[in-house]
């Protein structure tokens, strides 16, 4: 899709439209790619949150990936599952929240250096008002990063992350950058080689 093509509503279906709080009830603690991609992960992290004092980790669970020196005073994790999150040593805050439900931030305007999504955007219903929420939440100059994989739950994921192929992911998630507002959005491949693979996309409001 071009950035100036709007997607078709029915890529934003799933297979399963139940609630997603019966499909998180029970804790997972895994992680969805494989560790030579989740050091990748930290290892851009090491750059992308230098020097962060607040960061929001949305759609966290048990593991943040940051790394492990990392001097943030806030980390705010928001998610679907209690258990996981109260696992995450790296959060210093978290609630429980369900995006597609409530795709309002319940914080306040010009709060976060930076935000992180990891192998989780697959899962928005509603992209666009969540990202044009977190615009709202970072401070000017604060920067999003989106991480994502080949992985997914196929039932739980939107239409278009199913059926698309990587490249077209690649761009609906930039296309969701930069309809929300959001500059100098970006993707950096990050794959390690014969691992799985590591798409990012990051912007800044």
């Amino acid at each position: 899709m071009s950035e100036s093509t709007q997607p078709p509503a029915n890529w934003f279906t799933r297979e399963d439209e139940s609630a997603d709080e019966h499909f998180y009830a029970e804790a997972r603690f895994v992680t969805h790619i494989d560790q030579a991609t989740i050091f990748a992960l930290t290892d851009y992290y090491r750059q992308f949150l230098a020097n962060a004092d607040a960061i929001i980790d949305l759609m966290s669970s048990w593991v943040s990936h940051y790394p492990e020196e990392l001097t943030a005073h806030i980390v705010t994790g928001l998610g679907m599952n209690e258990d996981e999150l109260a696992h995450n040593r790296q959060l210093t805050h978290w609630a429980v929240q369900n995006l597609n439900r409530t795709p309002v931030l319940p914080f306040a305007s010009d709060t976060y250096d930076r935000a992180t999504i990891a192998v989780s955007i697959q899962y928005l219903t509603q992209p666009l008002a969540v990202m044009a929420e977190v615009r709202r939440v970072l401070k000017p100059g604060g920067k999003i990063c989106i991480a994502m994989s080949h992985r997914l739950f196929p039932t739980k994921a939107i239409s278009a992350f199913v059926k698309l192929p990587p490249e077209e992911r690649v761009r609906l998630v930039m296309f969701y950058l930069t309809e929300s507002g959001f500059s100098e959005v970006e993707f950096s491949d990050q794959s390690p080689n014969g691992f799985d693979p590591l798409w990012i996309v990051s912007g800044r409001a």
